[in-house]
């Protein structure tokens, strides 16, 4: 049996929470909820969450500052809600590592269809009826510029062997550009290979995600050797990519 996802929703309006929390349960989750950043923290020592739904705006710690505290040593799945067009909260969300944003108000429905794709981006749900899951044997490994990438296990690990801590638009990301080494992709093209139809026009996220990746993967991200810039065109990683296993 699959384990039931545990979500956990913070944020300081108790009607906002109530909703959520009911709603969510009645859609097959698990539900704890946290009106602030202590309570936050708290319920991340005491329970395995697998998703944070996290509001921007709340008093004390915000929600910007707790995702950047969750980020130091983990890449649990956040989406954080943000004010409606507070477009540069949003830029700054994804800077400090969460996974997507959806601006209030929202549809309730929207937010699940969320938490639902990035949830299967970073395996903690199986994939839905006409979704590719991993093969028999876990899936393929990449392996680029001395990095491997894992797409069983979804992890990536550095020439020294250590796992880099990667949030799931990160990993999707990286992964659309070693499964098309050194071809141009559009930031249209990414956004669609990503995130699908939960992209908005004008979207900025891979832009943020990819400056993310870079200080990441890169010796020096402000001169990129891996993933490089191509004017007016996109991105394109511009490492030899080979297949485990694949003869040479």
């Amino acid at each position: 049996m699959e384990r039931t996802p545990h979500l956990l929703v913070v944020d300081d309006d108790r009607e906002i929470r109530t909703l959520l929390g009911r709603f969510l349960g009645q859609h097959g989750f698990r539900v704890s909820l946290a009106a602030e950043g202590r309570e936050m923290m708290r319920a991340l020592e005491e329970k395995a969450i697998d998703l944070v739904v996290l509001d921007l705006m709340m008093p004390g710690e915000d929600g910007l500052s707790l995702c950047r505290r969750v980020r130091v040593d983990s890449a649990l799945p956040i989406i954080m809600l943000t004010a409606a067009g507070e477009d540069i909260d949003r830029i700054v969300g994804l800077e400090m590592g969460a996974d997507d944003y959806l601006p209030k108000p929202f549809n309730p429905r929207e937010l699940l269809a969320r938490i639902r794709a990035v949830l299967r981006r970073h395996a903690a749900l199986p994939p839905l009826p006409g979704e590719a899951g991993p093969d028999e044997n876990g899936g393929p490994r990449y392996r680029f510029a001395g990095f491997e990438l894992d797409t069983g296990g979804r992890t990536v690990r550095d020439p020294d062997g250590a796992e880099l801590p990667l949030t799931a638009g990160e990993y999707d990301l990286l992964l659309c550009l070693v499964q098309r080494p050194r071809r141009v992709l559009s930031r249209d093209q990414l956004l669609d290979l990503t995130r699908g139809r939960t992209a908005a026009p004008f979207d900025r996220s891979i832009d943020v995600q990819i400056g993310r990746l870079r200080k990441k993967i890169e010796a020096d991200p402000k001169e990129p050797s891996l993933i490089k810039t191509v004017r007016g065109g996109g991105y394109l990683l511009a490492a030899e990519v080979t297949r485990a296993g694949d003869t040479q």
